[in-house]
This record gives structure tokens, C-alpha cells and sequence, in this order.
């Protein structure tokens, strides 16, 4: 498998290993050739890729050459699930492509896998030979083999790229990546942070450690740029910064991203930053399938939820056949089931609510599979998981920083409070009852 060092080594970049952005050192910058300018000296806001890492280069002849590599890769999605997936340069996504319009670019792709691949450039303008597509417009790339793909950017904006070979089984088991294009003259108005992440969903099944390519519907996990929560970075801003966050959808299911707090403005997308006439004021906005969209706001203080709005897209695995059992008294019946069918859980009586308990108690599910619901919060389980994770904003929050500043304290007066413990407390009004005024 290439790892970044590895490869870093191989472009004789080596000592950029330690020049690092973002947790863990991902978010590799390349050094002097590579400066946060796009033409003339405009700067940008270099972008910050959630659980991922920007892929270095190296100037050659005035070029910008990227290496990617198609291989076999060992990935977490969260806590107790892994599997074996397909992706670039050892991480699914692939590393971020990020460069300025009007670079010319050349990027070799080298393929590690079993069968044959090649790379297509979604969205982006090119010579009809560079575009990507296998036995149409370029030869398979074969095991072994590293293609070239060489032309100049002529436009700005949120872009990806995935296989259009065996199409349906590379991009199940993880293949993808963004490119992200800046504006050359620079942004018209400032981003101080600027985030981006994939869509994705897959099909592993409890108990397996290999995604299964044929499912079409009926997915298990649904990730942020392949981690479900709670191992999805957090959003970090400082009160008042601008923010931008750049989402592509490369699943078989649309998404309505819904961001709590603000009302953000749609202001791009496969097409660069629109015209200031044609963005609008949003609270969820649905990203379909191969769609990119750019969703920016003023960040105010807070700890914010951003997620997927379809209510199974922010769980982990889940049995969708089980009978619905609400309202029925299940004492005992589930200890029965799990003597046949170890890691059985019965629907609740009074939700799914309690699921929740049995994980903070320790109840183990299928083996190598996530729970359903999980993740901690300030006040107790959030249940939450798949397409989830929270937007950070702090009024002290240093510029630069991406740290997790840890949980919101709220001023004293503005957390929502238990007042009585009677159910029928105040006489609560409901329909039918008699009203006046």
C-alpha cells in the first residue's frame, strides 16, 4: 500500500512530511511552489477536508504533477467496523486535488488493483481524450499500469473525481475524490474557512468486512466522506468568520443537507461560485446524486448540527425487515431470539429510544458492525449516526485553529430546562377544548 510518506519520498518531497494541516497531520501543503495564491497574488483559504488530506505536488517544466494511486485499502468507518475498500494513495475518498484556475496540471494515475480502472474529472473542462471514460474516450488503465492525464484548468469551483471502470463496483467500495478549482483573480468575497466532504453510502453487512457492490437501495452505513458518526470531524469556526462548505453527492440516494442555526446561502457548484443574483437563503438544501453544492453562512456561537434530513441516513446499521413491534410488551422474547440469533435486538416498546441504553450498557451487536445510534454528548446519548456531525463555533477560537474546542458552554439562561416532573402540568390545551380569545 503507498502511504503519504511513501509517496511524498517518491516525488522527492520528503521533507514536506512535517509541513502539515489539520488533525493528525493530514492536510498535506506542499511547500514554496505551493502558497495559497491564484494568479497575480489573490489569495485563497486552502481547503480543509474532513477525515481527509490535500495530495501534494511537484513543479515540473511549469506544471503541477499529481500522483495518484488506485489500490486496495484497510479503512475505518467508525468505532468497531472496518472493512477492506478500494481507493487512492491508501484512503477513501482519495486525497483532495486542489489547484487555481488557469493551472496547467498533470496527473498519473498508477493502478494497484486487480482489475482494470481509469480516472474521470467530473464536471471539468478538458480535451475529450483526458476525459476519463474507459473504452471511450482512452484505453483501460491495467493492473500495473500508470496513464497520464495532462490539461489546463479553464474553470473554478467544487469538482470530483471517480473510476468510470466497473463502474458500479469501484465506486461502491470507495473510489472517489475532490478537486477543488480556486478563481484565479480570487474570491469576490473573502471565505475564512473552507470545508468539503462526500456523500457516500454503503452495503456491509453486519457481521462482514467487505462492502457488497450489488445492493441498490437497502444501504448499512451512510458516511461523510466514508466515517459515519461519531468518527466525523466537527466543523470549527470563531464567531463572525465566513464559512464555506462544499458538499458532492457520489451515492445512489439524493440528500437534503439541513445545517441548524443560520439560514446559509447555496452559492455554487459544479458550475464555480454563481453570480451573487443567484444565490438564495437556505436551511436544507438537496445535493442529488453527482451533484456538487457550495453552502456558506456567518458562523455563529454555538454547537450546531449538520446532516442528512432522511431520519435512516443519520443511523448505522439496521434490520429493515424487523417486525414493528411498538406498543407490545417484548419481555423476555428478545433473550429467546438472541439464543438462535446471536446479536438480535428487538424493537422497542415505547420507541427505539432504548436501544440507546442497551449500547451505553454494553450490548454487542453482530461483529465488526457499528450501532444503530451512538455518540455522546454534553447532556447525555445523542443517538445519532451515519450522515451527521456538528458545527463548532467559538467567540475565542484562534485563527488557523481546526482543534476540537470541545462542547458549547451555553450562557446561563439559554439552555432549555426541566420545569415539573407531572405530565399534565399547566392543563395543557388540546384539540377540541374549550377556548377563549
Amino acid at each position: 500500500m503507498v502511504t503519504r510518506r511513501t509517496l511524498l519520498s517518491a516525488l522527492g518531497l520528503g521533507s514536506l512530511a512535517t509541513m502539515t494541516a489539520g488533525l493528525a497531520g493530514r492536510q498535506a501543503i506542499a511547500a514554496e511552489d505551493q502558497q495559497p495564491t491564484a494568479g497575480r497574488g489573490a489569495p485563497y483559504t486552502p481547503v480543509r477536508t474532513l477525515n481527509g488530506w490535500t495530495l501534494p505536488y511537484r513543479m515540473v517544466g511549469g506544471v503541477k504533477e499529481f500522483h495518484l494511486v488506485a489500490e486496495e485499502v484497510d479503512h475505518e468507518f467508525g468505532p468497531g467496523s472496518r472493512a477492506k475498500c478500494w481507493g487512492y494513495n491508501g484512503s477513501t475518498p482519495g486525497p483532495t486535488i486542489e489547484a487555481v484556475e488557469g493551472d496547467r496540471v498533470r496527473i498519473l494515475v498508477t493502478n494497484r488493483l486487480n482489475e482494470h480502472t481509469s480516472v474521470h474529472w467530473h464536471g471539468l473542462y478538458l480535451p475529450s481524450g483526458m476525459d476519463g471514460v474507459g473504452g471511450l474516450s482512452q484505453p483501460h488503465i491495467k493492473p500495473g499500469e500508470t496513464f497520464a492525464y495532462e490539461f489546463t484548468l479553464k474553470q473554478h469551483g467544487t469538482h470530483m473525481y471517480h473510476p468510470h471502470a466497473d463502474e458500479m463496483v469501484q465506486l461502491a467500495l470507495g473510489m472517489m475524490g475532490l478537486f477543488i478549482i480556486h478563481p484565479r483573480g480570487g474570491e469576490r468575497e473573502r471565505i475564512d474557512r473552507d470545508y468539503a466532504f462526500l456523500l457516500h453510502n454503503w452495503a456491509l453487512h453486519p457481521g462482514t468486512w467487505r462492502p457488497d457492490p450489488s445492493i441498490m437501495q437497502e444501504f448499512d452505513l451512510w458516511t461523510f466522506n466514508s466515517k459515519a458518526f461519531p468518527a466525523i470531524d466537527p466543523i470549527v469556526a470563531r464567531t463572525g468568520e465566513r464559512v464555506r462548505i462544499r458538499v458532492g453527492n457520489l451515492s445512489m440516494w439524493n440528500h437534503p443537507v439541513h445545517m441548524h442555526g443560520v439560514q446559509f446561502q447555496v452559492t455554487g457548484g459544479d458550475g464555480g461560485r454563481w453570480p451573487r443574483a443567484a444565490w438564495r437563503s437556505e436551511v436544507t438544501e438537496i445535493v442529488g446524486v453527482g451533484q456538487m453544492r457550495d453552502l456558506e453562512f456567518v458562523a455563529i456561537p454555538g454547537d450546531w448540527a449538520l446532516h442528512c434530513h432522511m431520519s435512516h441516513h443519520t443511523m448505522g446499521p439496521m434490520g429493515h425487515d424487523i417486525p414493528n413491534a411498538l406498543g407490545v410488551d417484548q419481555s423476555g422474547v428478545e433473550a429467546d431470539i438472541r439464543k438462535v440469533l446471536p446479536g438480535y435486538m428487538a424493537m422497542g416498546k415505547d420507541g427505539m429510544a432504548e436501544h440507546g441504553a442497551h449500547v451505553a450498557m454494553g450490548m454487542k451487536g453482530p461483529v465488526n458492525t457499528m450501532a444503530m445510534m451512538s455518540g455522546d454528548g454534553p447532556h447525555g446519548p445523542l443517538e445519532m449516526g451515519g450522515m451527521f456531525t456538528v458545527i463548532k463555533v467559538r467567540d475565542d477560537l484562534a485563527p488557523g485553529d481546526y482543534g476540537d474546542p470541545g462542547w458549547y458552554r451555553a450562557p446561563a439562561g439559554t439552555t432549555a430546562h426541566r420545569v415539573s416532573d407531572d405530565p399534565d402540568f399547566g392543563a395543557p390545551v388540546r384539540r377540541g377544548d374549550d377556548m377563549q380569545g
